[in-house]
């Protein structure tokens, strides 16, 4: 009997949540997804030290960390590309999730210095955070050929104001979605296809297939296998080292849960979202609304440390 990560990857593309090179080599993704602080947790590893002095040594004395930093997520991302067939996602300073034109900025130094390398636009995703000027830079992006993964995303408004964007994918954070349902409700029964994260992709990826947009939907942030096994079918799960683990340990059966020829006959409204109804929307979505901002505290914390990281280096 195949594993469950062999009938997983026959459903769905498989991309390897990590920094780790060696984890990506062990479970054979299509495409690896990066963040601070997955970056953080890689850079501060002995065996990774090698890449955080070649990202100072590129670097003039006189660029500003956040210059190098970016290099340092670019020299990552060569050597992950190295690894996978597919795709390398690399993102944004969340920092800059509230300013369209820094991330319009950010993003085109990053695409560059990848340019500078030899790597085509269409191996490399950038990742933008899920606000409102985060999703309007991704757009003017797209338009010029740079592909954009929009992250931390929590919500039906935003998966919508980025498929009319014509962003390339979204990564909906389903066990961040099950962590603030359970913090509300302890004692509630999240299994299965009750899990709230399940539930918030499964809508997110009937709607796109019920009306023919082209974003991809990636599902992220898991908890459990359970949470996996119950979006076979996805365009893209990126699950984490210890899952993939777990999933090539077990031989259980995986049944195609999304379904996109099923997506087509379901009876569904198409809604759109202008700034008005897509900043009130979040409002409403209590939910939504504090995991997305918890994300970019999280991941702007994490580039800080990293920036301290590289700073004791530099000297």
């Amino acid at each position: 009997m195949p594993t469950q990560l062999d009938q997983l990857k026959a459903l769905t593309k498989v991309v390897a949540d990590t920094g780790d090179f060696a984890s990506m080599k062990e479970f054979a993704p299509q495409d690896a997804t990066t963040n601070p602080s997955l970056i953080l947790k890689a850079a501060s590893m002995p065996e990774y030290a090698a890449l955080v002095d070649q990202a100072i040594a590129q670097s003039p004395a006189s660029d500003p960390l956040d210059k190098v930093i970016d290099r340092l997520l670019v020299v990552f991302g060569l050597e992950i590309l190295k690894i996978v067939p597919g795709r390398v996602s690399s993102e944004v300073d969340a920092r800059l999730s509230f300013d369209t034109e820094a991330t319009l900025t950010k993003a085109r130094e990053i695409i560059a210095l990848y340019a500078a390398a030899g790597i085509a636009k269409e191996r490399v995703l950038i990742k933008i955070a899920s606000t409102w000027e985060g999703i309007k830079a991704a757009e003017i992006l797209e338009k010029e050929g740079i592909r954009c993964n929009l992250t931390l995303l929590f919500s039906f408004a935003q998966a919508v104001a980025c498929a009319e964007a014509g962003v390339q994918l979204i990564s909906p954070f389903v066990g961040r979605i099950l962590d603030w349902y359970k913090a509300k409700n302890p004692t509630a029964d999240y299994t299965g296809d009750k899990d709230p994260g399940v539930v918030s992709v499964t809508e997110i990826y009937n709607y796109y297939k019920k009306f023919g947009y082209k974003t991809e939907v990636m599902g992220a942030s898991f908890r459990n296998t359970s949470e996996i096994t119950e979006l076979a079918g996805c365009d893209l799960l990126t699950i984490g080292p210890a899952l993939l683990a777990d999933l090539k340990k077990s031989d259980a059966p995986v049944v195609k849960k999304l379904d996109a020829s099923k997506a087509a006959s379901l009876d569904l409204k198409k809604v759109s979202f202008d700034e008005k109804s897509f900043r009130f929307a979040m409002n409403e979505d209590a939910m939504a609304t504090e995991k997305t901002a918890e994300g970019i505290r999280q991941f702007s914390a994490d580039i800080v440390k990293l920036e301290k990281l590289i700073a004791a280096k530099r000297g």
